[in-house]
């Protein structure tokens, strides 16, 4: 953790937090849609019975619930230590930390969906990141400040 937040970039899981909240919508206006529909089973039986919303009410909560823990914790963290990466599943018990000392290159893919942490210059060890979950424009920043970072460590290799 970093004494001084203000020296640190963090990017969240946003693209994935939105997939949640559309599911979410999706589950309940299924749920309305339900509920409402049963005001006419005495017309007609066919219809669903008002109980089948509650499943579809329990998980559109959830689901809001997961895109709000995932927009408001971090993915990726960028700090003057190193990158923190915190893992969808348990990020406070399975985060890593990569210090800018054990970083010797960073690549990315032509589609800019993913990250490789070289640990060597031989690029035979090293961390795969996904950047999907991250929106396009702060895709732009990380890549930028990443490869800003890398320029001034090998300009400056007593700052490593």
């Amino acid at each position: 953790m970093v004494s001084e937040p203000q020296k640190e970039l963090r990017f969240t899981r946003s693209v994935q937090a939105l997939m949640f909240c559309i599911i979410g919508a999706i589950l309940f206006g299924a749920a309305c849609t339900l509920l409402a529909t049963s005001l006419y089973r005495d017309i007609n039986p066919v219809l669903p019975h008002p109980f089948w919303a509650l499943p579809c009410l329990a998980f559109a909560i959830l689901a809001f619930a997961m895109a709000r823990h995932l927009a408001k914790h971090a993915y990726l963290l960028l700090t003057p230590m190193g990158v923190e990466i915190f893992p969808f599943y348990r990020p406070a018990k399975n985060m890593h930390l990569i210090f800018w000392q054990e970083i010797a290159d960073i690549e990315f893919d032509a589609k800019q969906h993913w990250a490789t942490l070289h640990f060597n210059p031989e690029k035979t060890a090293g961390v795969h990141l996904s950047l999907k979950p991250i929106r396009k424009k702060s895709r732009t920043l990380l890549i930028t400040a990443l490869v800003l970072r890398m320029q001034s460590a090998q300009s400056n290799p007593s700052s490593r």
